[in-house]
């Protein structure tokens, strides 16, 4: 089978978890014998068309930031989409069916005029949806993400979302719940389990964009009610709430016991902290899938999300972790059981194996194959 993927970044040259899956599941689908172009900008060193790791890398565009301050470039996106439309064109015939990252959409959109006119499958991958946040994400710029994000929704696909939370809020715009199938998102478990951890790790371990949704804040205070003297936080991640956070911490009786270790350039480094760790928490209310909760467990993390109806903490930590509901009060309590050893009722590594890449790639596979035949 020839599978083109449509992705403005590409990983590993730029990071971030849809590219990454791309890469993960594309290395394995060539291992096992298909074909795999991916369609993206030139972050690459060399030539616009390239081999990396058994994949063809095709470069429709050149490299530019992605982002304008703390949000996502539009015009990017559609400089994207515009560029892709022909380079797709010329080469449709080839391909057996096209993979695209939804967000941020107008790339989604480019691919059409070759996969309905051409009777290739498209298959688009939702990570999140996003419906209402998108006023308070671009202001009064919202109503016009919303649009996009509707007629992207009702354009002709094959939907995949990460989650049963996703594939729910995404039927919700339009599409046959029926129709909109489910891959989560993955991890290396073995390399996970392999990476040695830090000698100067904490006991609690928060992970993630420091955003309004992760309720850091919520963390913070919990942390300092029930929290011993010996007993460190860890905060990983930049965001637009980090210097609040920050001002936040210091006004705590804990706060010597806090540490904003900001953005870690390597991704071995957030793991290495996550085996040194005994607790990850993020009592998150937004997430489309979770990832962090996987790699915690998978490096025997006592993991505590937030049972939230927009979140999919559920559907990855099940009963590898603890969940509760998203006040302090609640999280304090849970938080101060797993300090002093409380266990959850499953095995978190055992949960965790079930998101490794293998098995991810297994679906996917399966999943493109039903697309081309058009068994979907």
């Amino acid at each position: 089978m020839d599978i083109a993927f449509v992705s403005n970044v590409v990983y590993p040259f730029v990071t971030g978890g849809a590219q990454k899956r791309i890469h993960e599941v594309g290395t394995r689908l060539v291992d096992r014998g298909h074909s795999v172009t991916v369609y993206g900008r030139h972050f690459w060193d060399g030539p616009e068309e390239t081999i990396h790791e058994g994949m063809t890398l095709r470069a429709v565009s050149p490299a530019r930031e992605i982002y304008n301050d703390e949000r996502r470039s539009i015009t990017e996106a559609l400089e994207f989409a515009v560029d892709v439309l022909v380079p797709l064109w010329r080469n449709i015939e080839s391909h057996d069916v096209v993979v695209a990252s939804v967000f941020p959409y107008f790339p989604v959109l480019a691919c059409l005029p070759s996969t309905t006119l051409r009777g290739t499958p498209l298959v688009t991958t939702w990570h999140e949806v996003w419906g209402d946040y998108w006023k308070e994400y671009l202001g009064t710029l919202g109503p016009l993400g919303q649009t996009v994000e509707y007629l992207t929704a009702n354009s002709p696909q094959h939907p995949v979302a990460v989650s049963e939370v996703t594939a729910e809020r995404l039927s919700e715009l339009g599409p046959d719940r029926d129709r909109i199938r489910s891959i989560p998102n993955g991890i290396d478990y073995e390399q996970i389990r392999d990476i040695e951890p830090v000698s100067d790790g904490f006991d609690v371990l928060f992970a993630g964009r420091l955003i309004e949704e992760k309720r850091v804040d919520d963390l913070l205070i919990a942390f300092d009610q029930i929290a011993p003297p010996d007993t460190t936080l860890g905060i990983i991640g930049e965001g637009p709430k980090k210097k609040a956070l920050e001002r936040q911490a210091s006004t705590l009786d804990s706060s010597s016991q806090i540490t904003f270790l900001g953005f870690l350039d390597e991704y071995e480094d957030v793991l290495a902290h996550m085996q040194a760790a005994d607790i990850f928490a993020s009592p998150s209310t937004r997430e489309g899938f979770g990832i962090t909760y996987a790699e915690a467990m998978a490096a025997d993390c006592t993991v505590i999300g937030a049972d939230h109806s927009e979140s999919a903490a559920d559907e990855v930590i099940q009963d590898g972790g603890f969940l509760v509901e998203p006040n302090t009060a609640e999280l304090a309590t849970v938080l101060e059981d797993a300090i002093a050893g409380h266990s959850p009722a499953g095995q978190p590594r055992l949960v965790a194996q079930d998101f490794d890449w293998d098995q991810v790639a297994s679906l996917a596979e399966e999943t493109y194959q039903a697309a081309a035949r058009d068994e979907w």
